[in-house]
């Protein structure tokens, strides 16, 4: 139950930021101190950021209610937000740490990766 509970709120997380994404793109990234520039700015971050984003609410939703969506669902959070929690890692090596409005994003790539883990060797351990 835990990990459909986990799928569940990963999906409405994804999808909700997955709409504002789409919605509005540059007001998204002003208000973390991100300039986009360029004609296709709005663009890019729209299809990343909206677009992936709703995709993966689509598996996790999928995998919340269809037991054999439900590895994949897992493996791809902990793919995605593992290569998130890796390259923060590295960036915080390379160069200047980013201002504290990134802390909840940090914090959640951090949650989302450890609950998929958790949620993984739960659903194998049977």
């Amino acid at each position: 139950m835990y990990v459909k509970i986990f799928l569940g709120l990963m999906a409405a997380m994804f999808a909700a930021f997955g709409v504002v994404a789409l919605a509005n793109p540059i007001g998204l990234t002003a208000g973390l101190g991100v300039e986009v520039g360029g004609p296709n700015g709005a663009y890019e971050l729209r299809g990343i950021y909206g677009g992936v984003s709703l995709a993966a609410a689509l598996l996790c939703a999928g995998g919340a209610f269809r037991a054999s969506l439900r590895l994949p669902a897992l493996w791809f959070v902990i793919v995605y937000m593992g290569g998130y929690v890796f390259a923060r890692a590295v960036a915080l090596l390379l160069g200047p740490p980013p201002t504290s409005d990134y802390a909840g994003f940090v914090a959640f790539e951090v949650i989302a990766l450890a609950g998929a883990v958790v949620s993984l060797r739960a659903s194998t351990a049977r």
